[in-house]
C-alpha cells in the first residue's frame, strides 16, 4: 500500500510540475496567437542547471524555424556586454568613472547643452564616464532610424563620436536620466584604452573567455541564412521580411556600435548570463569581479526612462541595467533584486541571484513590449 500512495504522490507532483512549466509553454504559444511575435525560444537555468529550454515556431509563412544556431540581432541587450568591457578596464586600473569623457575623446572638451527653452549654450558639468555608463549624459536617440548609432551613416567609430559632440546634450552632464547612444560612445573609449578595435577588446576579454563565437558585430553570408527574419507588427501590417536590417552587419564595417550593434544566439547570451550570475566568473575563466557587479546593480536614477515607460516604478536604473526594488508592484512574484535588460526586437533577459535563476528569450518582432518580459517573468516564477 506504501508503495502505491508514494507512486500516486509522485505522479501527482509530476502532473502539477507539468502544469507549471506550461506556464511558460503556453505564454510562448500565446504570442505567437495575439500576433505579438513570431517563432520564438525561452530558457530558464536555475541551480547551475537548464530547467526549462523549449522552441515555439510560429509554422507562418516568410518565418523560419528556430533551432540550436539560429543567430538574433540583440540591440539593446548589447549594453550590458559593453558596460562589462568597461568594468574590466576599471579593475585593470586602466579608467576611472570620473575621468571627463574628454581624456579620451577631446572633441568632447566643450560640449553644448540645452536649456528647457531649447537654447544651446556652453555646458558647466563636463561629461564624465561615469555619466555615459548610467544614461546621465544628456544623449537621447536620434532620428528614426537612428541616425547616429547607424552602420549605413558610419563605418567607424572616430567619426560617430567627433559628429556625436558636436550635438548638444538635453540636460547638463550628470543630472537627469535619459536613455541613449551613450554605450556606442564608450565603445570608442575603449578602443582609445584599449588600443584595439572594440569588438577585438570585446572578444579577447568577453567572447573568448565565454565561449561566445557567434556574438559578433557582422554577418557573413552563410550567417546570414541563420538570421532571424524580422516579424512585422505594426498597425495594419503583419508579416515576415528580412530587408529591414536597420544595421547593415558588413564584416567590412568598423562602427561597432557597443548600444545596439551585436548579433548572439541563444546558447552564446546563455553563457553570458551564467558569468553574472556566477559572479562574475565562468567555467574558472574571472570576467569580473563580484564587486564589479555590485556597482553596475546599485541605484543611480529612478523613474521612468521614456523608452521602457511600462517598467514603472518597481525599478531603479543601475549601469544600463533595470534593478527590480519593489517585487509587489511588480505583481509577477519576482524576486526583489533581479536585474536584466531588453532589446528592441524583444530579447529579454533578467538574473535572480537570491533564486540562482536567469531568464532568457529571444525573438525577433518589430513592435517592442517590455511587457513581454514581464509576462515570460510571471509565468517562470509560477513554476520555479
Amino acid at each position: 500500500m506504501k508503495k502505491y500512495i508514494a507512486l500516486l504522490i509522485f505522479l501527482i507532483t509530476s502532473c502539477n510540475s507539468n502544469n507549471e512549466k506550461n506556464n511558460i509553454l503556453e505564454f510562448q504559444k500565446n504570442l505567437v496567437n495575439t500576433e505579438q511575435t513570431g517563432s520564438n525560444i525561452a530558457m530558464v537555468f536555475k541551480d547551475d542547471k537548464i530547467v526549462y529550454n523549449n522552441i515555439f515556431n510560429s509554422e507562418k509563412e516568410g518565418d523560419k524555424e528556430i533551432n540550436n544556431n539560429t543567430i538574433f540581432p540583440i540591440w539593446s541587450m548589447s549594453k550590458p556586454i559593453t558596460i562589462t568591457a568597461v568594468m574590466t578596464l576599471l579593475e585593470k586600473g586602466l579608467i576611472d568613472l570620473d575621468d571627463d569623457v574628454s581624456k579620451y575623446i577631446p572633441a568632447f572638451n566643450s560640449l553644448n547643452c540645452k536649456n528647457p527653452n531649447g537654447e544651446i549654450y556652453e555646458c558647466e558639468n563636463k561629461l564624465k564616464l561615469i555619466d555615459l555608463m548610467t544614461h546621465r549624459s544628456g544623449y537621447g536617440y536620434y532620428g528614426n532610424p537612428q541616425w547616429f548609432t547607424s552602420t549605413v551613416k558610419y563605418n567607424n567609430l572616430v567619426d560617430f563620436v567627433n559628429d556625436v559632440a558636436k550635438h548638444p546634450v538635453e540636460f547638463e552632464p550628470g543630472s537627469d536620466y535619459l536613455y541613449g547612444l551613450n554605450m556606442a560612445i564608450l565603445g570608442r573609449v575603449i578602443e582609445v584604452v584599449s588600443e584595439k578595435t572594440f569588438y577585438e577588446y570585446l572578444k579577447e576579454t568577453i567572447f573568448d573567455p565565454l565561449n561566445m563565437n557567434e556574438t559578433k558585430f557582422y554577418l557573413t553570408e552563410e550567417e546570414r541564412e541563420r538570421f532571424q527574419p524580422l516579424f512585422i507588427n505594426s498597425n495594419s501590417l503583419v508579416g515576415f521580411t528580412n530587408l529591414l536590417d536597420e544595421m547593415s552587419y558588413d564584416i567590412d564595417n568598423r562602427a561597432y556600435f557597443g548600444g545596439e550593434g551585436l548579433v548572439s544566439t541563444m546558447s552564446d547570451y546563455a553563457n553570458f548570463c551564467k558569468m553574472l550570475l556566477n559572479k562574475g566568473t565562468y567555467n574558472g575563466n574571472k570576467i569580473i569581479s563580484s564587486a564589479s557587479i555590485d556597482m553596475m546593480t546599485s541605484k543611480y536614477s529612478i523613474g521612468r526612462p521614456n523608452e521602457f515607460a511600462s517598467i514603472g516604478d518597481p525599478f531603479y536604473y543601475g549601469f544600463s541595467l533595470f534593478v527590480l526594488d519593489d517585487p509587489e508592484l511588480d505583481g509577477t512574484n519576482s524576486s526583489k533584486g533581479i536585474y536584466g535588460w531588453s532589446g528592441y526586437h524583444n530579447t529579454h533577459f533578467w538574473i535572480d541571484d537570491e533564486k540562482q535563476l536567469f531568464g532568457l528569450f529571444m525573438t525577433r518582432a518589430r513592435e517592442f513590449s517590455f511587457d513581454l518580459q514581464k509576462e515570460f517573468r510571471r509565468a517562470v516564477y509560477s513554476t520555479f
